[in-house]
């Protein structure tokens, strides 16, 4: 089992054509998200513009949280959602996507044989909870949206401040507590990149 915390400082920024998206991890490590030959990705999005198109990524599925903000979107010929604070969408990448409104977002990219999940947390000041991080996963990964918080793992402890990403990649089944400094809200994403996917297998 292996950890680290990402700063703003190790994310990479690009333009796309509704606003700007921030690339918090990608794997492998010298995958280009460009050339889709990633087996996921994690980043966080700007939709700057009330009505917006998506850009089309064949063979990539898509995981939409919405951090900030509310939009609507239409994936044509198959639904219509409206999404809110932390409401989740999920679809493929080759689908002809747009959204109206504006707000900051929440992706996860996966290909190949990776799949995963995402859920949020939200945390009053003081308030302690326990993560349990379970060992059929690849990796468990931890984004602080808001606030300021104490990861103490075994005897270790960590200070994950809004906009870090915790990262642990092999996990042993273990627990995280979290403790929160100040009220704020998490990102949990857990990622499975084996030759058998099973989706339901994550829990």
């Amino acid at each position: 089992m292996e950890y680290s915390i990402l700063t703003p400082t190790n994310f990479k920024t690009i333009n796309w054509s509704g606003g700007t998206s921030t690339q918090l991890f990608i794997y492998p490590g010298k995958a280009d998200y460009k050339k889709l030959n990633f087996d996921f990705r994690l980043s966080t999005a700007k939709v700057e513009i009330e009505k917006s198109e998506f850009t089309p990524l064949p063979g990539v599925s898509r995981h939409l949280m919405i951090l900030d903000g509310e939009i609507e979107v239409e994936h044509k010929g198959q639904y219509k959602k409206y999404l809110k604070q932390f409401d989740t969408d999920t679809f493929e990448g080759d689908w002809h996507t747009s959204s109206i409104g504006k707000c900051t977002d929440f992706n996860l990219m996966t290909r190949n044989n990776s799949c995963g999940k995402i859920s949020s947390l939200c945390f009053n000041a003081k308030e302690e909870r326990k993560l349990s991080v379970k060992n059929n996963l690849s990796f468990f990964f931890v984004y602080a949206h808001n606030g300021k918080f104490i990861f103490q793992i075994n005897t270790e402890e960590f200070i994950i401040h809004k906009g870090n990403l915790f990262c642990i990649q092999e996990p042993d089944n273990t627990h995280i507590n979290v403790i929160a400094e100040k009220s704020g809200d998490i990102i949990i994403t857990k990622i499975k990149t084996t030759t058998n996917v099973n989706t339901k297998a994550i829990k």
